[in-house]
């Protein structure tokens, strides 16, 4: 098994609380805006805003961008939405049933429909992407092919004329 060391546990960890407080701080300056408190609800928002730049901060020691490529970054993110839809938010919502609060089993039920089309859209991404690399592989072979018969040409040209 592939055990994460304890700093990645805690990078992880650390991400997770910055997110959290930057949406969490979000709603609350929307909370304080409604009730006619502008200064406060800029001041969440001045603050929402420095836990994400905390956040990439995080994410750039756990996925360095010299070892991401787009796919690698398109493969996590399908990792993770499938996670929450066949996982996390079935779970979630089995607890909630068995507690009897309806509003959190439709909240989990809206989450994992859309975690499957976050997903799913993630995916088409990727095959697309696949598709286009295939083909931009095939007009390269193409091109390396008609250069390396020009080579040959000139080669035998040049033993030729020696």
């Amino acid at each position: 098994m592939d055990k994460k060391s304890i700093t990645i546990q805690n990078l992880e960890a650390a991400f997770a609380g910055e997110s959290m407080a930057h949406i969490k701080y979000r709603y609350f300056a929307k909370v304080a805006r409604a009730a006619g408190d502008e200064e406060t609800a800029r001041h969440f928002e001045a603050t929402a805003d420095q836990e994400v730049q905390h956040a990439f901060g995080h994410l750039d020691l756990l996925y360095p961008k010299d070892k991401l490529s787009t796919a690698r970054a398109l493969e996590l993110a399908i990792e993770g939405e499938t996670y929450e839809y066949t996982e996390m938010y079935p779970k979630f919502r089995h607890l909630a049933v068995e507690e009897g609060n309806q509003a959190a089993v439709a909240e989990f039920d809206e989450q994992i429909a859309e975690s499957k089309e976050h997903a799913e859209a993630f995916r088409a991404v990727l095959e697309k992407a696949a598709k286009r690399f295939a083909a931009l592989a095939k007009v390269e072979e193409k091109h390396a092919n008609a250069y390396k018969e020009v080579l040959d040409r000139v080669n035998a040209m040049s033993k030729k004329a020696a």
